[in-house]
């Protein structure tokens, strides 16, 4: 590889971390704030609940929606309207009154999502042969980006002495900045690859779609239970509200390693089979120190929690490329499994809440969460074996030719 070739790739890279710096903070900045938002607005316990809920829920929804977006305007283009909409939505949830909170917590849902189903293609597309490892890099940028927001919020708010709004609409500032710098790519323009030959695969009949949409849903469902309720539960057996912060941001940073795992140990193994059932174990071992091990253990039940998650995650993104036979299924297969996954995924958070009050304790929920884990695992191995959805001679499911 030619220098020019590795400054052009680096650059590349570099510019999907922008982006991926930028499609968590807007929710994970909103916990460490929302007393101060309930108590300034007013807000009930249901309606500060939304907050969290309501992104998720467009995620799925208009993640479903993105593809068709690719169809008409290049990647290049959809990632820089995201970022700049993303701003907007972020400056506007900064008004007055719960409408524009709300009004703008929608926007940057909508935002997200269009960024969410977008990068995936854009890494299959750019980066056909590294595939894992530019997900790894992708997806610890999301982790850290959601941990960095979360440690600072309340830090800032209180250096600034303004309250809520002024942690909340610093976010745009890192949104704009991403947005300019894919500015002068889509002025370049991209030359895309050839079109493949063959009908469009139909993935809402394809075995192996459901089977990566199976797997992003459930381990996303997971990941938003940790991030609404691991808190309370380390509260509940006996830690300071500092410390099960510093429990669930422990476990979020964590999960830059794991996903960083994923390429290293994936080089070494003939499918991602192995790599599945290490999340599901490790998903399950930490649920259960959480709730279960001596409260002296918690810490490292979280450390093995963000393990599995962010290698989970990390595996879950990686399917869409490894799967997919190239950039324009990537894309479609992205919309399928981020839309279906996230609306999925929305439902934890608030089912793991109601069988908490119904049983008025955190056994039966962990003990709901932990099968779950081990389902996962059931998709996930389907889902790791070598195979692509291809569209070549209208046949799918096609065995993955070794190199």
């Amino acid at each position: 590889m030619s220098g020019r070739e590795r400054r052009t790739r680096l650059w590349s890279i570099t510019l999907i971390v922008l982006v991926a710096l930028n499609l968590r903070p807007a929710i994970a900045a909103v916990g460490p704030l929302l007393a101060d938002i309930r108590a300034d607005l007013d807000l009930s316990s249901a309606t500060a609940g939304a907050l969290t809920t309501l992104p998720v829920l467009c995620f799925g929804a208009f993640g479903l929606l993105a593809p068709a977006l690719r169809r008409r305007f290049r990647e290049e283009i959809l990632l820089v309207a995201s970022m700049v909409v993303l701003t907007a939505g972020l400056l506007v949830r900064t008004g007055p009154s719960p409408a524009t909170l709300f009004c703008g917590t929608l926007v940057t849902g909508i935002a997200i999502s269009v960024g969410n189903v977008t990068v995936p293609a854009v890494i299959k597309r750019d980066h056909p042969a590294h595939v894992t490892f530019v997900t790894a890099v992708y997806s610890t940028a999301l982790t850290v980006g959601a941990a960095i927001a979360s440690g600072v919020a309340v830090p800032i708010k209180d250096a600034s002495g303004d309250g809520w709004r002024t942690p909340l609409g610093l976010l745009a500032v890192p949104a704009l900045l991403a947005g300019l710098a894919w500015l002068s790519r889509a002025r370049r323009g991209t030359v895309r690859p050839p079109a493949v030959a063959g009908p469009p695969p139909r993935l809402w009949r394809d075995r192996l779609a459901w089977q990566v949409t199976a797997f992003m849903g459930l381990q996303s469902l997971l990941a938003y239970v940790i991030f609404g309720w691991l808190p309370t539960i380390c509260q509940d057996r006996g830690l300071s509200e500092a410390d099960a912060g510093l429990v669930l941001a422990v476990s979020s940073f964590v999960q830059a390693l794991g996903a960083l795992a994923v390429p290293a140990v994936d080089r070494r193994l003939r499918d991602q089979r192995p790599l599945v059932a290490a999340v599901g174990a490790l998903t399950v071992a930490g649920f259960a120190g959480i709730v279960w091990a001596p409260v002296g253990l918690v810490w490292v039940s979280a450390f093995i929690l963000g393990l599995g998650q962010g290698a989970g995650f990390a595996l879950a993104l990686a399917f869409i490329g490894l799967r997919a036979g190239d950039a324009q299924v990537a894309a479609r297969l992205s919309g399928m499994a981020q839309g279906i996954g996230y609306l999925i995924a929305a439902t934890g958070p608030f089912a793991f809440g109601i069988l908490h009050d119904l049983t008025g304790g955190w056994n039966v929920p962990v003990g709901v969460a932990i099968a779950i884990a081990v389902l996962e695992v059931i998709p996930g191995l389907a889902a790791g074996r070598a195979r692509t959805i291809k569209r070549t001679n209208g046949r799918e499911n096609q065995p993955m030719t070794p190199a």
